[in-house]
């Protein structure tokens, strides 16, 4: 499909893409969505928090939305879309992936970039409710694992009508390296910070699986991976894992119209994960590439991003019944 042409034009300071990150991760806010939340049973019986929020008239389509690395379903970028979505018709299941609802999961593994069959448990269960047209949003992590699950080898349900992926880092160790450079420090720390927390539970829940030790020797994002992400969720290593979890390689096998916007101020991306050659060559691929918009911060005049505004208006499109 064509390289799609942006719209996309920010105020003058949000040119910057430091600037437009920081400003929607920590001082962005979204008023007036109620959500209420739903507990669900994963296939390996585990559980999963989907917090759903709802369009004032019953309907039979639903967004299902995916947020980022160490994210919740309560993050602005989530809420908005809910939001703009309820208010045009469609319901929003907001998925909090394990561990990610302010409470440990159950098991010592947990999420990661290309685990897909967590989603799938959450499209069977809205098909399960009555849903007749689902659609899917991921942003950053939730985004690969949004473009890895369409183009896997599995039978998608007919109900999926069309998906977004925002800011995605589709090829994982090259974009791993690029958030370890030094403008992107800063936002490194934060996210092994978070992590960290988390896995100190887990030494606690745990011992036989990590150690204080083990944890201890983490210093970097790729440390982590390899010491606790490879090894609980079955890879050999962390380059392993980056391998087998980036969505590029899936990307010529999505069969349902599917838009990726990545900005190209984006400092957690690398050039592999702009996929020009692979959008070019499949017909359901709509790449979209602005100039601006930092890591998710496609800030736009009103209540509602411009990555928000371009989901809902992509869905539109492509709607069928």
């Amino acid at each position: 499909m064509p390289i799609l042409e942006s719209t996309y034009k920010p105020f003058p300071w949000f040119k910057n893409g430091f600037v437009s990150t920081v400003y929607s991760g920590l001082f962005r806010t979204v008023k007036g969505l109620y959500q209420e939340r739903e507990r669900i049973k994963t296939r390996d019986g585990d559980f999963l928090d989907l917090d759903w929020s709802y369009a004032v008239a019953k309907s039979d389509r639903v967004i299902i939305l995916l947020h980022g690395l160490e994210g919740h379903a309560q993050r602005p970028y989530i809420t908005g879309t809910a939001k703009l979505f309820n208010e045009n018709g469609v319901d929003a299941a907001a998925v909090n992936f394990r561990g990610c609802s302010g409470e440990p999961n159950r098991f010592y593994h947990s999420y990661h970039s290309g685990a897909t069959d967590d989603l799938d448990d959450v499209v069977i269960h809205c098909i399960q409710k009555g849903y007749k047209n689902i659609y899917i949003k991921g942003i950053s992590l939730g985004g690969n694992i949004t473009l890895k699950y369409l183009g896997e080898d599995r039978m998608l349900p007919t109900e999926i009508k069309s998906a977004i992926a925002i800011s995605v880092p589709v090829h994982l160790a090259s974009s791993s390296k690029a958030l370890h450079e030094f403008k992107n420090r800063a936002f490194a720390i934060r996210f092994r910070k978070h992590l960290v927390e988390k896995l100190d539970l887990k030494v606690i829940q745990f011992p036989e699986n990590i150690s204080v030790k083990d944890v201890n020797s983490i210093k970097t994002l790729r440390d982590f991976d390899e010491v606790y992400t490879s090894k609980a969720h079955g890879f050999k290593d962390a380059l392993d894992y980056y391998e087998q979890s980036s969505s590029l390689q899936f990307l010529p096998n999505i069969k349902i119209p599917t838009l990726l916007i990545n900005a190209l101020n984006d400092s957690f991306l690398s050039p592999e994960c702009f996929p020009v050659k692979e959008a070019k060559r499949n017909e359901n691929l709509y790449l979209e590439m602005p100039k601006y918009g930092g890591h998710v911060g496609f800030i736009q005049k009103g209540q509602f991003y411009y990555n928000e505004r371009r989901a809902l208006e992509f869905v539109n499109t492509n709607k069928k019944d």
